[in-house]
């Protein structure tokens, strides 16, 4: 087996001798928010610092820095914001059944002890703002675990800004779950062996020998992980992460994670259906921060490109991939929020910075707090569909077993 080089980093990460991670000597939280405060300021607005403090040890840390720091990593304009959708959008819209029996099994997704009814007008938004991005993008297709991706950016940012944060994502980091077809994804499933071969050949081989494939890491995939981890505060560390890093870098993470839990895998009966059995079920008390630091390694050592060529994947085969570089330049030369403002007032526009605010919960515990104005706001009539008969839920691709979900592929 191949052990990661660590190399130098900027990042506040460091990793001792036995692999736990370490927090560096001048990377203090108050620092970090002070870095962070001034990348934001800045003109242009230092995305690479707000990069680096998305990957590094302990994300952005706040829900409310992260309502001002993922839409700097997307390039979105916090005062050009789409409008709420309107009632009817929903009016005939292809993908609605699909996305309301979706939205209806989220349940878990939602914070322990919130209200039902506070749950209801958030599942209504939901609904709403992945059918919005759908309407505004045409090419795109639904895909079950689409709506894992769009309630965490909801709980975080609220509707409006959700819509924004989505449309973008689904056009560059998602977009190749997109399509009519799971061609583009099974390509990105792809990349994961050829990691595993890199670093341990051993698993590898094993792994080869059990014929397990890549799908049980498809659900870990295409929601960013959102479907699998029980702690919304994981979920949250691995969007910091993922936001700020190449599209690739969850099936980075996908063979970081399988990496470590060689000796489960190793023990296991080589047979397809237990080792399928083992790997698709992530454990919950993993150790995010350490894995995170060595999916970075990995990805530094073993770039995209460089997979690529070995294990004879094509990477114009995937849009995610190849408009990942002019997505990046594009974030360059932000201006900062108060530049933005003062740029909103003089060309008289509309959308405002405070209307936007006023929308947000300065933490999600705010969300069903007392005399909340989401709380007091008439939560209009549940559809007939909402209120009619329990459907018979077909399972979710993310809960298939492997016999059926092979045969997609």
């Amino acid at each position: 087996m191949k052990r990661l080089k660590r190399k130098k980093q900027n990042a506040g990460v460091g990793v001792n001798g036995n692999g736990s991670v370490t927090r560096e000597p001048d990377c203090g939280r108050k620092q970090k928010l002070a870095e962070i405060h001034q990348a934001l300021i800045s003109d242009p607005v230092d995305i690479e610092t707000l990069r680096r403090a998305a990957s590094s040890k302990g994300g952005l840390l706040t829900d409310e820095m992260r309502r001002k720091v993922w839409p700097k990593l997307l390039n979105i304009n916090v005062y050009d914001l789409p409008h709420k959708p309107g009632r009817d959008m929903r009016e005939n819209h292809k993908d609605y059944n699909q996305v309301l029996l979706d939205v209806r099994r989220s349940m878990k997704r939602f914070p322990k002890g919130m209200p039902a009814t506070e749950r209801v007008v958030l599942q209504e938004q939901l609904i709403d703002i992945i059918l919005e991005v759908l309407k505004r993008n045409p090419k795109l297709h639904y895909y079950q675990g689409y709506h894992d991706v769009a309630v965490t950016l909801l709980l975080v940012v609220g509707e409006r800004m959700a819509i924004a944060m989505l449309d973008t994502l689904s056009n560059y980091h998602l977009r190749d779950f997109m399509d009519p077809t799971m061609d583009r994804t099974k390509h990105i499933l792809n990349y994961l062996m050829p990691i595993l071969e890199q670093v341990n050949t051993e698993l590898y081989d094993f792994m080869i020998r059990a014929e397990v494939g890549t799908i049980f890491a498809l659900s870990w995939l295409i929601t960013w992980y959102g479907h699998v981890l029980s702690e919304f505060k994981h979920t949250l560390r691995l969007y910091d992460f993922f936001l700020a890093s190449h599209p690739l870098m969850p099936i980075y993470l996908a063979a970081t994670i399988v990496l470590h839990r060689e000796k489960e895998v190793i023990q296991t009966e080589c047979d397809m259906a237990m080792v399928h059995h083992l790997l698709s079920r992530i454990p919950q008390d993993l150790p995010y921060e350490l894995l995170i630091a060595q999916s970075q390694d990995l990805f530094n050592q073993y770039p995209p490109s460089l997979l690529a060529k070995r294990a004879a994947l094509q990477s114009r085969k995937s849009l995610s991939i190849s408009t990942f570089q002019a997505f990046q330049l594009s974030t360059l030369h932000q201006r900062p929020d108060s530049v933005l403002q003062r740029l909103n007032k003089a060309q008289g526009s509309t959308t405002s910075r405070h209307g936007l605010e006023a929308a947000l919960p300065r933490d999600r515990g705010q969300l069903w707090g007392k005399g909340n104005r989401m709380v007091k706001m008439a939560v209009w009539g549940l559809s007939a569909t909402l209120g009619a008969a329990v459907f018979a839920v077909a399972q979710t691709a993310m809960d298939w077993g492997p016999e059926v979900l092979l045969q997609l592929f």
